[in-house]
This record gives C-alpha cells, structure tokens and sequence, in this order.
C-alpha cells in the first residue's frame, strides 16, 4: 500500500475511532484512506472522493473483497460537490474530514497527462476528463495578458511576463503541444542564473497552469466551507498542503471559523514533517498540515 505523506500525524490528529464514519476527499492513491478504514472496524466507513476514475477504481481492487471493503464508499467526483455528495449517499455522522491537496504520484508518474516537466506529454494537466480546459488550451488561446496573471497568481512565478510573451511568440510560428516544448520555452524566457536554482526554473509555471486547469483554489474554498456544515460535533478536519497558496487559504478559513466560535485550532502553527520522512519521500518536504476541531 501506497505511504502517505504524514500518515502518523493525520491519525493523531484526525483521531479516528472504532465504528466511527470519515471523509477523505482526496484518495489519490488511498494510503489516508486505508489507515482510517484500518482504526474505524468493525463499522466506521469512510466516504473516499477523487477526481480521477482511474485511481478509484484502482483503490478498490487493491483492498479487494476483504471487510475494509465493505465499509469503503468510493466516488469518483470533485470534492467541491461534496455537499451534494453526501446527500446521495445519505453519509451521515461525520467525525472527521481529511484533504491532501498533493498530487498522487501517479499523475506524475503514470497518467501521461503532463503533469511533469521531466516527462515529454501532451499539455492536458486535467484530474477529470469532464472538465474540458486543458493546459495547451490556455497557452495558444488564451492572452498574454491573461497567461501572464495565471503564472503570477497561482505560480508566483517572478518573471511571468517574460515567460507569457515567450510563449505568446513562439505559438504564432507553432503551437504549444507537449511539455518539453512548454519547458523549452520557458528556459529561453528566462535568465541563465534562474536554471541553476533549488526550484526548476519550470516548477512554477507547471504548478500555475495544473490549478488553473482544474480551477483548484476555489474548489477548496468551496469544499472547505461545507465541510464546515457536514462535520458533527466533535469532529475534526485535517488538511495537508503543498504550496503557499493552499495553505493561506486554509488559514483564513480556519482562523475565521474559529472567530465565530464553533471551532477550535488544533495547530497553532503547521505541522511539518520529520527530516526523516522527507529523506525517504522528497514530496513530503513542502507538506504543511492544518487541523481544526467543531466544538
């Protein structure tokens, strides 16, 4: 079974209990999902949403026809409908919600949909093959202008411009295909001393358009804000982010939920993982983890 980033800490965290019902919204590859089916026997379930069919179909053959698997409820669906969601499935009593907004290595490393600089694919960079916005879509359609706010908004990306005009340029003659050709593109947009940093000089660029592709950011704030409502009493929600962007928005949340009194912070500050996990998985190392208690 796939190791999660911070699995003993969302444990600790999210508390799960015998006979007790959760919600990952993440499932990705199912490690979360797994440990919590594992602590809520005989009865707990846990309601497991993603975006990609694939991976949901691939979590239920691997925990196969087994007990766990009586008390897995899958969806393949964005975890923004996730009001809607348990609603259809009529998933009551909730005592915890878990999101791991990192990408699943498979993505990376398995759907060919050019998640990865490193890998020459297409430029799709969709979770769900119903959205119908791609990334070579944005970057021979959309304005240099509009490009350029994409990369500085969710990529941070401090020479977007440079980049944005690059591309703008270089479509005219061909268009954007596949993700060598986004890097390249990107590498001559760019100063020398830029390509020798701790960050490929493509990180963010990539990051930008995969949030903008799969409208990421709102669609955290919007599950966020239900998962609010759907919580029972006592329960808890844990989220783990990877970049700036996410996890300012899950402070926000959390610190006006708590102002209104209905909510406690568990973590005052990010929970970070351990040198030791970040040794053995490199993707653990940006991972901040956020947890928040209904009182």
């Amino acid at each position: 079974m796939h190791i999660p980033v911070l699995k003993k800490e969302v444990l600790e965290y999210l508390d799960p209990q015998k006979n007790e019902n959760f919600i990952d919204c993440t499932l990705g590859e199912g490690g979360h999902t797994f440990a919590i089916l594992e602590r809520t026997g005989p009865e707990g379930q846990v309601l497991a949403i993603d975006a990609t069919q694939i991976l949901v179909d691939k979590f239920k053959k691997k925990i196969g026809s087994g007990e766990i698997s009586k008390r897995l409820v899958p969806v393949h669906s964005t975890f923004n409908k996730l009001g809607e969601i348990i609603k259809e499935k009529d998933f009551k009593d909730v005592k915890g919600i878990l999101f791991d907004l990192g990408m699943s290595s498979w993505h990376i490393e398995e759907s060919k949909k050019g998640f990865s600089f490193m890998a020459d694919e297409p430029l799709d960079m969709r979770y769900s093959l119903e959205n119908s916005l791609t990334a070579e879509n944005i970057l021979n359609q959309y304005s240099s202008e509009e490009i350029k706010k994409i990369l500085k908004d969710y990529g941070e990306e401090r020479f977007a411009g440079r980049i944005a005009c690059q591309i703008v340029k270089e479509r005219k003659m061909k268009p954007f295909r596949t993700t060598f050709e986004l890097r390249e593109a990107i590498r001559r947009a760019t100063p020398y001393h830029y390509h020798h940093k701790r960050i490929h000089f493509a990180t963010r660029t990539f990051q930008a358009l995969r949030i903008a592709v799969n409208d990421e950011l709102d669609k955290i704030k919007q599950a966020l804000m239900q998962s609010f409502g759907i919580l029972s009493p006592g329960g808890r929600i844990v989220v783990i982010s990877f970049h700036s962007l996410e996890d300012r928005i899950v402070k926000n949340l959390f610190r006006e939920q708590s102002k209104e009194g209905f909510f406690k912070i568990l973590t005052k500050k990010p929970i970070r993982p351990l040198q030791e996990e970040i040794e053995s998985n490199r993707r653990a190392r940006s991972a901040k983890l956020r947890a928040i208690l209904k009182t």
